[in-house]
């Protein structure tokens, strides 16, 4: 049977980033240098050509490319977040910052500036422009009042408006940022980008208030509730978020305007109550995801980084959202079919059309780059728009 792939090139990755792997360097530690990282979970190509910025989660900052990369294992140009290419460390083993980094995880573009999920500080760190030059400061900080202070949720049991614990995504829209305040269990929105250190959030989705945090809202999963949130995108009109814990996507019909407003539809799952991996067997079909981190859109597409699974889906937009309830897959990338979840698509070395616990995508034009966490890598992948 002839499965459908996504809309990539079946050459695979155009560029890889980071060590190539071959069986005699398993062995070899994942040593920071211009080139080397570990674990990336987040990358962002700020336009089609550049300049990339990855977050490099292991290693504890950020890489910097001036243009898109055009050579496999090509050296960053800029750090953030270490003093040199060579370090590494939470904070640079130090006291925490404005151009410290402690598990770095989702970045984007916001405006004419950056922003990213300092997840360990528990903070967003926002730079006004887009960082060209290593160990540019940031300029305003969310979650905490300042630079040097990283406690979750400011040392408080419960959550605020204006604090974060554990947040690991980040996403800007039409003026809008939001934060996956995943420790927190719920996605907070800023209506405009923030101006100023610690600003409150405006609203707020998985929770009935600023203030709880439960885990699906202290009761069972279900259109509003969330687990353990952790990428935000927009399909067109529709609000898309995924929640890992629960093992599904979220999809709202449009931009919510209330707090904890239920989403439309989930993928994923068959219903908004049930929560289990794969829904509830070992091996996954079209329809049943794994811990999904990472997801965009192209055009019609929406591409879902289905990590556990070491797959990525992809679900064509129909004429109703509705019908997309539950719904199967319609391509994958990773995999030889619908029924198959190991790494690498075989368990062997990675290869440019494979992925590894993929956390994270980002799209620009008509490239994707992808996180592939598992192998250290970052896949710089050519989209074809008439597929």
């Amino acid at each position: 049977m002839l499965i459908p792939k996504l809309p990539f090139s079946d050459l695979g990755a155009e560029v890889i980033l980071g060590r190539i792997a071959t069986p005699e360097q398993f062995a070899v530690p994942l040593a920071p240098s211009a080139v080397e990282m570990f674990g990336p979970r987040g990358a962002c190509l700020v336009e089609e050509f550049g300049p990339l910025w990855v977050a490099d989660t292991g290693h504890h900052r950020l890489l910097g490319w001036q243009n898109l990369p055009s050579q496999d294992s090509q050296a960053a140009d800029w750090v953030i977040g270490q003093p040199d290419f060579f370090h590494e460390g939470q904070n640079a083993k130090a006291t925490p910052g404005n151009t410290t980094l402690s598990v770095p995880t989702g970045i984007c573009v916001c405006g004419r500036g950056l922003a990213v999920a300092d997840a360990w500080n528990h903070r967003v760190l926002i730079w006004k422009e887009v960082p060209e030059d290593s160990n540019v400061p940031a300029d305003i900080v969310l979650g905490q009042t300042n630079f040097t202070d990283n406690r979750p949720n400011r040392g408080e049991q419960v959550a605020a408006a204006n604090t974060l614990n554990w947040c690991y995504g980040v996403f800007y829209h039409q003026g809008k940022l939001f934060v996956a305040d995943t420790g927190n269990r719920r996605v907070l929105v800023w209506y405009e980008l923030p101006s100023e250190n610690g600003q409150p959030a405006d609203l707020v989705l998985g929770q009935p208030n600023m203030v709880e945090r439960n885990e699906n809202g202290g009761a069972t999963a279900s259109a509003s509730s969330m687990r353990w949130c952790h990428d935000i995108t927009f399909w067109g009109e529709n609000l898309v978020i995924t929640d890992a814990g629960n093992n599904r996507v979220m999809i709202w019909e449009e931009m919510p305007t209330e707090n904890n407003t239920p989403c439309t539809v989930v993928l994923g799952q068959k219903s908004f109550d049930f929560v289990e991996l794969n829904q509830g067997v070992y091996f996954p079909n079209a329809s049943s995801l794994s811990m999904p981190y990472g997801v965009d859109a192209f055009g019609d597409w929406l591409i879902v980084a289905d990590t556990a699974n070491s797959r990525l889906l992809g679900w064509k937009k129909s004429k109703s959202i509705l019908s997309l309830y539950g719904a199967d897959a319609d391509a994958l990338v990773g995999q030889k079919n619908f029924k198959s979840k190991s790494e690498n698509g075989n368990f062997g070395l990675p290869k440019r059309d494979s992925v590894n616990w993929c956390y994270g995508i980002n799209i620009c034009g008509n490239t994707a780059v992808i996180s592939d966490s598992g192998n250290n890598r970052i896949l710089s992948w050519r989209l074809l728009k008439d597929v």
